[in-house]
């Protein structure tokens, strides 16, 4: 079973989860291994067979794992449970039941029809790989996570308006690593034009990551033609009329963050004011744009081909409200948002109880003034605040960790 979450590990993370499974002899002996390689391609228990009998592998007494149920619907592929059973296959032990009301149910089909089968082995593991995933499912919205950089007294811009940069060089690498992880990255209207940000994942030698995701802006005002984050094809999302759905922008990959890869000091470059350095028209004067990297693109990015798993494009949400804009990245495949908005757009989500979990990074600084990390919530009493409780999972040195001169919290509401 870890030779199948190390290949699950390997998917691209978005609108399906990330699956491996592996072929094992009667002795032991670890045969194949494969895993899902996105929407519409093989599932990962097809990939093992397809692989065993293009290699012309003895199926008999055989034992197929895969580190989630096997799905029982057809979609853009056939149900795995029917594939297993033609294979032959007479054991199947799976790490974690799939939840999904789509495509759930395969284990009980597949004993109906005479397999043995079992569920649990690594089950926590596995279970960390898609609980994302799998609560964008059962929430019928895409999973959120906040991220908060501010101060000791709680705030993420100094009076005359300058955020660049409260959080040291590590903790923005953690961020730039976050992004990479998820399927959209999110800001309003305000940190759009304060920060201008490009909202990129890149590496410390200030190269595009292979995976991008898809960067959303949730404002009624128009966004600048020459504002970074129009680094791709905008598009407009209104409300649904009666013109018919928007074309699907497709999405990138979430998944359980893993912090602390490198990233470059800055969001990266973009589209500048014909390359002076001066703010776009319609962003705060403050704003000054990180000089262009000159280091490649890696990856199929190279070539102008999108990386696998990757969208990287821009897309303009019409809209002040949370669940409408959740609601329309949704219908483009993600399922994993991470905002980085403001006070406004933060007290919005937390408002509307629609925020999963929370990255909160805090720097050894004390501004006294300046913005609040999250707007007016409304709250009066200590008796009504929002509580949270450390989440350790997924996280190397636990709920909270030092990252560099900082601190980092990561965070769940607590159960009520």
């Amino acid at each position: 079973m870890r030779a199948a979450l190390t290949a699950a590990a390997r998917g691209v993370r978005g609108a399906n989860p990330v699956v491996g499974a592996a072929l094992l002899s009667v002795e032991g002996e670890v045969l194949h291994v494969g895993h899902h390689r996105g929407a519409g391609t093989a599932h990962a228990e097809v990939a093992v067979l397809d692989a065993a009998r293009e290699a012309g592998t003895p199926l008999q007494d055989t034992t197929l794992l895969v580190t989630l149920e096997p799905c029982h619907h057809t979609g853009r592929t056939g149900p795995c449970t029917k594939a297993i059973l033609r294979a032959g296959i007479g054991r199947v032990v799976h790490a974690v039941a799939d939840t999904t009301d789509a495509a759930r149910g395969g284990a009980a089909w597949l004993r109906e029809h005479g397999v043995e089968v079992r569920e649990g082995l690594l089950a926590a593991e596995a279970l960390e790989l898609n609980e994302r995933w799998l609560r964008a499912q059962q929430q019928r919205r895409p999973f959120v996570s906040l991220k908060i950089a501010q101060s000791i007294d709680g705030r993420v811009a100094a009076a005359d308006g300058t955020s660049q940069w409260i959080t040291g060089a590590p903790a923005r690498a953690e961020g730039h690593h976050l992004r990479t992880r998820v399927d959209a990255v999110l800001v309003g209207g305000g940190t759009l034009r304060s920060d201008d940000p490009s909202l990129t994942a890149r590496t410390a030698a200030g190269q595009l990551c292979a995976r991008q995701p898809l960067r959303a802006v949730m404002s009624t005002r128009p966004v600048p033609e020459a504002a970074r984050i129009r680094g791709g094809t905008a598009q407009v999302v209104p409300a649904p009329g009666p013109g018919g759905p928007v074309p699907e922008l497709g999405a990138s990959g979430s998944g359980v963050p893993v912090p602390g890869a490198p990233a470059p000091e800055a969001s990266g470059p973009g589209p500048g004011a014909a390359g002076t350095g001066a703010p776009a028209p319609g962003v705060d004067a403050h704003v000054t744009r990180a000089p262009v990297i000159g280091a490649p693109v890696t990856g199929a990015a190279a070539s102008g081909a999108p990386a696998e798993g990757a969208d990287g494009r821009f897309v303009h949400l019409d809209t002040h409200d949370p669940r409408e804009a959740l609601t329309r990245l949704r219908d483009r495949g993600a399922a994993h948002v991470l905002v980085e908005g403001g006070p406004t757009v933060a007290a919005a989500f937390l408002a509307a109880d629609l925020v999963d979990e929370l990255w909160l990074y805090q720097a050894p600084l004390l501004l006294g003034a300046g913005a609040s990390s999250v707007a007016g919530l409304g709250i009066e009493t200590l008796a009504a605040a929002s509580s949270w409780r450390g989440d350790p999972v997924g996280v190397p040195d636990g709920a909270v960790g030092a990252v560099g001169e900082d601190l980092r919290w990561h965070l769940r509401p607590a159960p009520s």
